[in-house]
C-alpha cells in the first residue's frame, strides 16, 4: 500500500506518525488536513489482523458512566460523518445499544446517572419491557436495561481504509510493512526503520501493543498490558422464531451472570446470519507471538455460559471464533499525552478495547499535542503522570 515514488521515498517530513490503526490513521489525517507533509508508517503490510483495528463492526455509543468520555461523542460522532461525506462511503449505521444490569449494581447505576446527566436520549427498559420489544434477550430477576438511543455500529475495515485513502488524497505518503527500529529525539526528530531514515520536526506514536518497545529506549515504560481476545460468532438455534437474529439490538452486559467484566454483543456484518458476542477481557499475550494454544479456552466457557442464560435462542457452541487484541491500562483510559521529556512526540496509546468508536477525536488531539498546541480537550483522565513513579525506564 505504500505511495509509489519510484525515485526513492522522500526521507524529510513536518510530521511522522507509527502505527496504522485507526487512531494513527485519523492523527495522519487530521496532520494532512492542517497542511502538514505526514508520514504514516505501518510495520504490517495493509490491511492485516494482528492489531486492534480489524474487522467489520465496532459499536458506538454515548452511554458512558465518565463524563469526559460523553464529551468527546459529540464531535466524533459529528467527524464519522464528515469522513462518510468526503469518502462517499457509508461507514456507520444507527441502532439502538442496550445497558444490560442489576439495579442495585453501583456500576450499572453509574451508566445510568452519567446518561441522565449528560442528557443523553435513552430510555429504561424493565424486564418485562424488554422481552416484548426484544425477545431473544432473556433478563434475571433484579436486572434492568437502559436502551441508548444514540448507538449504532461503525464499518470498522471500512472506516480505517476511508480515513488512509483520504489521508492520502490530502498529500500523505504510507509506507507499509516497515518496522520502526529506533527513535532519536531531538529538535528534528529521526525515525530509523527497516527500509531506512526518516525526519521530521513532529512524531505521534500510535503503535498499540508495541508501543513500549518503542518508547522504552526514551526512558519511557507504560504500563501496557496486551490481551489476546477471543471473538465468538453464534447462530440461532433451528426452530427459532424467524427475525430473531434481526431483531436483536447492540447490548453492553454490566457484571451479568455474576462475571466481573462486562459482556457484549452487536449484529454481525461478517458473517451474515450470526451475532457477535464477546467478552470484554481477554489472556495476557506477547504481540508477536499471539496465537498461544489454549488461551481462549477460560472465555469461551464464560461466554457459553452467558449465552445458554440470557440468549437461550442461539446454539450454545459458537459457529465461528476469531482473535483481536487489546491493549490495556491499569484504569483502561487511555494514554493522550506528549512525551514528558521530549514535547514535540505525542502519544497515543491504551485504548483498552473502547478507543475505536472515539478515534476522529482522538486523531485532531494527537495531531494538537505534536504541533505543540492546546488541546480542544481536557486530558487530565489520559495523562501520563498518573502512572508515576512506574513510567519511567533507564535512559
Amino acid at each position: 500500500m505504500a505511495t509509489p515514488e519510484t525515485a526513492g521515498p522522500s526521507r524529510f517530513y513536518d510530521a511522522i506518525v507509527v502505527g496504522a490503526g485507526i487512531q494513527g490513521t485519523f492523527a495522519a489525517y487530521h496532520l494532512a488536513k492542517r497542511g502538514q507533509k505526514t508520514l504514516l508508517l505501518e510495520q504490517f503490510p495493509l490491511p492485516h489482523t494482528r492489531g486492534s483495528s480489524h474487522g467489520q463492526s465496532r459499536i458506538i455509543r454515548s452511554a458512558y458512566p465518565q463524563d469526559y468520555y460523553t464529551a468527546m461523542l459529540g464531535e466524533a460522532y459529528r467527524l464519522w460523518a464528515e469522513l462518510e461525506e468526503e469518502a462517499s462511503t457509508k461507514l456507520h449505521r444507527q441502532t439502538p445499544m442496550l445497558v444490560l444490569g442489576r439495579k442495585d449494581n453501583p456500576a450499572f447505576q453509574r451508566f445510568w446517572d452519567a446518561m441522565q446527566r449528560n442528557h443523553v436520549p435513552s430510555e429504561a427498559l424493565t424486564a418485562e419491557s424488554l422481552a416484548q420489544r426484544f425477545p431473544g434477550i432473556h433478563l434475571r430477576g433484579g436486572e434492568v436495561a437502559v436502551c441508548d438511543h444514540t448507538a449504532g455500529i461503525l464499518f470498522a475495515d471500512k472506516a480505517v481504509k476511508a480515513g488512509q485513502d483520504q489521508f492520502q488524497r490530502n498529500g500523505g505518503t504510507i509506507r507499509d510493512g516497515e518496522k520502526v527500529h529506533g527513535i532519536l529525539p531531538g529538535a528534528v526528530i529521526t525515525v530509523t526503520t527497516s527500509q531506512g531514515q526518516y525526519r521530521a520536526k513532529h512524531l505521534v506514536v500510535t503503535a498499540g501493543a508495541w508501543a513500549n518497545r518503542l518508547l522504552a529506549p526514551l526512558g519511557l515504560h507504560l504500563p501496557l498490558q496486551p490481551l489476546r481476545i477471543t471473538v465468538c460468532y453464534w447462530r440461532a438455534k433451528a426452530g427459532s422464531p424467524p427475525g430473531l437474529l434481526e431483531k436483536l439490538p447492540c447490548f453492553l452486559g454490566i457484571n451479568l451472570n455474576g462475571e466481573k467484566r462486562d459482556l457484549y454483543g452487536l449484529p454481525a456484518g461478517e458473517y451474515p446470519g450470526l451475532v457477535k458476542v464477546c467478552y470484554h477481557y481477554g489472556t495476557p499475550v506477547d504481540p508477536d507471538h499471539p496465537d498461544q494454544p489454549g488461551s481462549s479456552a477460560p472465555d469461551l466457557r464464560i461466554l457459553q455460559d452467558f449465552v445458554r442464560k440470557y440468549l437461550p435462542g442461539l446454539e450454545p457452541e459458537p459457529a465461528v471464533q476469531e482473535r483481536c487484541m487489546y491493549t490495556n491500562t491499569p484504569d483502561e483510559d487511555f494514554v493522550l499525552d506528549r512525551h514528558p521529556h521530549f514535547r514535540n512526540i505525542a502519544i497515543g496509546a491504551g485504548f483498552s478495547g473502547h478507543g475505536f468508536k472515539f478515534a476522529p477525536v482522538v486523531g485532531k488531539i494527537l495531531c494538537e499535542l505534536s504541533l505543540g498546541e492546546e488541546p480542544s480537550y481536557d486530558l487530565v483522565p489520559f495523562q501520563i503522570s498518573r502512572f508515576s513513579p512506574q513510567l519511567k525506564a533507564p535512559l
